[in-house]
């Protein structure tokens, strides 16, 4: 354990120095390639998710703790990362205590650390009860979020701002999309029951595991079988209304869950568009995988003289780029390295991509604009804006959904069921 969390806390630093959790753990975990046992692994990425989700909590008490900051980087996270142990995990408090003191030691040769990190965390577990009843009055520590994000969500969600923290915050649901080429979702779920994998039904393809699986667990998933597919993203395929024939841009298409459930619906031509080559190359294994075919180029968006051959569509998925707000439990380093100026900065190149991809659509062609956020600028004010500058679009009302969805004008917001999305569609004249 004194490995790992000595690893998570290199991981939280780079992290709030301004890198990308995911980015950093690959990184970490190609240098101690041959040094870390699939377990270490495991409990490294748990500790630096786990550190990260509830830091704001984590780090209103470590301030109660120290008399004065801790100018050496490496302990303070190793602090951070020993607190969640003992706020939110399951090892014994001797474990954690007895392993930290000795990363310190690791971390930091001068006997002074071990002595700091020991009464530090030996002070928490005294005072633990007390402490976080102070820190309660603060709503940094308490929901564990930026208190310009918390103030967004109180002002935009006055009747639900409280649950969407909170399910942010939770460990999210393993959700499978079930390939309709290849057989229904009853018949998926019961052979996971029969396999030892209790599962249920949401909606028409979507099937949540109990407990999350890797994938070589999984029946059927390298046959193409069943994807991994958050139930809210879900919802794309089926608001999009692609039939066999029809010509389809897939506009920021990777990785390409959405890309594969399109062609998994309809035979169409389709054309999958990322910025990114080498993400690409992502979506074209997910296609392999699924044994389906389309065409894949590396374009701008926004600028569609690179390749546009000059065909309408028939039918358009704007994917756009986005602060990501409504996916924070897959990707908790989001709420720390986003800015609230970010926000205008997305809206920008959404509103760039909205008025490139409109003249490539068909006359009474339709075009889905989705966000993985819930803040409103980038999504139903956006829409709005587009509709008063663009007398031949009109937004369509979307068809009623299953109760699962919890939505409102198109916003999904964050539950136990789904992610937080956005989605309008728009037809042209």
């Amino acid at each position: 354990m004194q490995k790992a969390q000595q690893l998570a806390a290199q991981a939280i630093k780079q992290v709030l120095a301004g890198s990308n959790l995911t980015v950093v753990l690959e990184s970490i975990f190609r240098d101690e390639a041959t040094s870390l046992t699939p377990q270490q692994r495991a409990t490294v990425q748990d500790l630096s998710y786990g550190t990260l989700r509830f830091y704001g909590q984590l780090q209103a008490l470590l301030d109660r703790l120290l008399e004065k900051p801790l100018k050496d980087k490496p302990l303070h996270m190793l602090l951070l990362v020993a607190l969640y142990q003992l706020q939110h995990g399951k090892t014994s408090p001797h474990t954690v205590v007895d392993q930290a003191v000795k990363a310190a030691a690791a971390i930091n040769r001068n006997s002074w650390a071990r002595g700091l990190v020991n009464a530090v965390l030996r002070n928490f577990l005294r005072r633990q009860k007390a402490l976080l009843d102070e820190i309660a009055e603060s709503e940094v520590a308490r929901y564990s979020y930026p208190q310009w994000w918390i103030n967004k969500l109180k002002s935009q969600y006055p009747d639900g701002w409280q649950s969407m923290l909170l399910a942010g915050n939770a460990h999210p649901p393993m959700t499978l999309r079930v390939n309709s080429r290849q057989n229904s979702a009853e018949a998926y779920v019961q052979q996971l029951h029969e396999q030892a994998l209790p599962a249920r039904l949401l909606g028409q393809q979507a099937v949540m595991l109990e407990k999350p699986s890797p994938v070589d667990r999984i029946p059927g998933f390298y046959e193409g079988r069943v994807s991994v597919q958050d139930y809210g993203a879900q919802l794309a395929g089926q608001l999009l209304n692609v039939h066999n024939g029809m010509r389809v841009l897939d506009a920021c298409c990777a990785p390409g869950g959405k890309t594969g459930h399109l062609l998994e619906l309809a035979d169409v031509g389709l054309l999958g568009l990322d910025s990114d080559s080498q993400r690409l190359q992502r979506v074209q294994q997910n296609l392999e995988r699924l044994g389906l075919r389309a065409q894949l180029a590396a374009g701008d968006a926004a600028t569609p003289d690179g390749w546009w051959d000059g065909r309408p569509f028939q039918r358009i998925l704007a994917d756009v780029p986005c602060t990501a707000s409504g996916i924070v439990r897959r990707h908790v380093d989001i709420k720390w390295l986003r800015r609230q100026s970010d926000i205008a900065s997305f809206a920008g190149q959404q509103a760039a991509i909205l008025r490139a991809l409109w003249p490539l659509l068909a006359k009474d062609g339709k075009l889905l604009y989705v966000t993985c956020s819930v803040f409103h600028e980038e999504n139903q004010q956006q829409i709005d804006r587009f509709l008063e500058t663009h007398a031949d679009a009109r937004q369509l009302p979307l068809p009623a959904l299953p109760d699962n969805y919890q939505q409102q004008d198109g916003q999904l917001r964050p539950c136990a069921d789904h992610d937080g999305f956005f989605y309008a569609v728009l037809q042209k004249a």
